[in-house]
């Protein structure tokens, strides 16, 4: 149940990460949450959005790893995965604070995920 419930939450933050830059990079919410200005947010919206999609890739594949047809270890590993190596990425060369909101959360579930195997 707590390794369902670490996917889910993960799953979850994705999501988050997801509308918050295709739908609210620009706006006032989004600019406070990434510290952006109102011209940077402009200009780099459609990158932020492309970020995004990626992120809600994140989601869907952690999703599909929980559905009960499809529930394998290997799904969820695969996806953790993806979501540490992309959180470290992140803390490497955005902001560190990345790796304590995507990669740790990450981190955790996988560790679930391997300890309940």
């Amino acid at each position: 149940m707590a390794t369902t419930l670490a996917i889910a939450f993960v799953a979850v933050l994705h999501l988050l990460f997801m509308v918050l830059e295709m739908f609210f990079w620009t706006r006032p919410l989004g600019r406070r949450i990434f510290g952006l200005g109102h011209e940077l947010a402009g200009k780099t919206a459609a990158l932020a959005a492309n970020q995004g999609l990626y992120n809600g890739f994140l989601a869907a594949g952690l999703i599909w790893g929980l559905l009960p047809a499809q529930r394998t270890a290997a799904i969820s590993i695969f996806f953790l995965s993806c979501v540490i190596v992309a959180g470290v990425f992140g803390a490497i060369t955005v902001k560190r604070s990345i790796l304590y909101i995507q990669a740790l959360p990450g981190a955790i579930a996988l560790a679930l995920v391997l300890l309940s195997g």
